[in-house]
């Protein structure tokens, strides 16, 4: 039982023994077999995004076996699926596979498959390949995309969280322009000029700027019987600004650079429906050939199976230390735990993962060595959006920058911030490439049903 050394903010646990002894198996079910050194506590994480690995490179030097779960044998950086998208990066530019990034931590095993569920009294982890035990567990699933009671609209609008969706959307973007140079039809043809992206915040935003860029330079000169330049974007906000997380003037300065590029912004405008071809807002209906969805972000599901109290968002509601009430071994993390700070939520991005990922693998080493337990504490290292050619806004250290000096941040940031040297020395002469000639040079029909869209 858990021992609480009487402070709000700390707590030290004595858990039972390692994994490797005998649980209850489930009928039908089958085990996993981990190799894993006797003795040793197993540390299973669920999710190989920014909280997870960052969690398991935490513990290379702790007396611990990691396990990483991911459903993808590959860690995606989701800032930049937009430029995958509209095709300024290829997706190996900015994936890479997670066996290869944890390749020296020899106490690190990683398994691809899906997590279905977690029985915290039997400690076990319910995977599509079977049951996995666990000493102390990391849930970092992230999130899905919220449709807001209407997945019906997934098929017709995408989202972007995977690289999937990504290359989805680019199938979708640039049949548009195939399928326009080909009509007769002039309403057909303005219908597949029109792109609708759903959703103002960073994603909606950068993906706004990106398409008008590759209508208004890459795809100019490269149509006969149609005009890129006269492709139609709208950006729809439900909210009276686009991003919101950033002070005004800066929302001012973004939204300047979208009328630069041409881009029609809506705001405080919902979405009421979503068909093949076309998005309705209340009375009005807007004739679209590609919609893409970027207004919000639901739960993992897993959330559900914790048995742990959940928001309206279905998030877990975790103690300051970002465990589960009840279970001191496990934490959430990321974008599937509702964390507040200062009686304020924190926002949804990646270093709110990473810090966690950290915090929560300190706290396993602090059990471990049965020290107490601390208040987790983010550290809000700044915010940033990029709108297009040049043009960018940031806030860092209560700083605020836009135009060409935050766009020379933002590069610098997320170049940094890739994984593997060579995918930061390819995305930068991509880069580079694209600013000297506005050329994107991914500009591929691929996959299944490539002609389809």
């Amino acid at each position: 039982m858990p021992e609480q050394n009487g402070s709000d903010q700390s707590r030290v646990d004595v858990l039972e023994s390692p994994a490797s002894a005998a649980r209850a198996e489930r009928p039908g079910a089958r085990r996993i077999v981990i190799s894993s050194h006797p003795g040793r506590p197993r540390v299973v994480i669920i999710g190989g995004g920014f909280g997870g690995l960052n969690a398991a490179r935490l513990m290379r030097r702790a007396p611990v076996d990691v396990v990483v779960v991911d459903r993808y044998n590959h860690h995606v950086f989701q800032p930049l699926l937009y430029q995958v998208a509209t095709a300024g990066l290829s997706p190996g530019e900015i994936a890479s596979p997670i066996r290869w990034i944890l390749r020296r931590q020899r106490n690190v095993q990683v398994l691809l498959a899906e997590a279905q569920a977690v029985d915290r009294a039997r400690r076990v982890v319910s995977l599509d390949i079977g049951e996995l035990s666990y000493d102390y567990l990391i849930v970092a699933s992230g999130a899905a995309h919220a449709y807001f009671g209407h997945d019906e609209w997934a098929q017709t609008a995408p989202g972007l969280k995977t690289l999937d969706d990504a290359l989805v959307i680019r199938r979708r973007l640039l049949m548009a322009f195939e399928r326009a140079e080909v009509t007769t039809d002039a309403e057909t043809r303005r219908r597949l000029l029109t792109f609708v992206i759903v959703g103002g915040g960073p994603t909606g935003v950068e993906m706004a700027g990106a398409i008008a860029e590759l209508a208004r330079h890459t795809l100019a000169k490269d149509f006969r019987a149609i005009n890129p330049r006269e492709t139609r974007i709208i950006l729809l906000e439900g909210a009276p600004s686009v991003l919101t997380a950033f002070s005004p003037p800066l929302r001012a300065h973004a939204e300047k650079s979208l009328a630069r590029l041409g881009v029609e912004l809506r705001k405080s405008t919902l979405v009421t429906g979503v068909t093949c071809g076309a998005v309705q807002i209340g009375e009005e209906r807007i004739e679209a050939g590609t919609v893409v969805w970027a207004a919000g972000v639901a739960a993992s599901p897993l959330g559900r199976t914790l048995g742990a109290p959940l928001d309206r968002a279905g998030r877990v509601q975790v103690e300051p230390d970002l465990s589960v009430p009840g279970s001191p071994e496990v934490f959430v993390i990321g974008d599937l735990a509702k964390l507040e700070q200062d009686g304020k939520p924190l926002p949804g991005v990646a270093q709110v993962a990473i810090q966690g990922g950290r915090h929560a693998a300190q706290s396993i080493v602090r059990l471990i060595e049965r020290q107490p337990t601390q208040e987790f504490r983010y550290k809000d290292l700044g915010n940033m959006a990029t709108i297009g050619r040049a043009a960018a806004i940031a806030e860092i250290g209560g700083r605020r920058f836009w135009g060409w000096l935050a766009w020379l941040v933002w590069l610098f940031v997320h170049i940094m911030l890739l994984t593997g040297f060579r995918n930061r020395v390819i995305v930068l002469v991509q880069w580079a490439w694209a600013y000297f000639t506005y050329q994107r040079g991914i500009r591929l029909i691929t996959g299944q049903g490539a002609r389809s869209g």
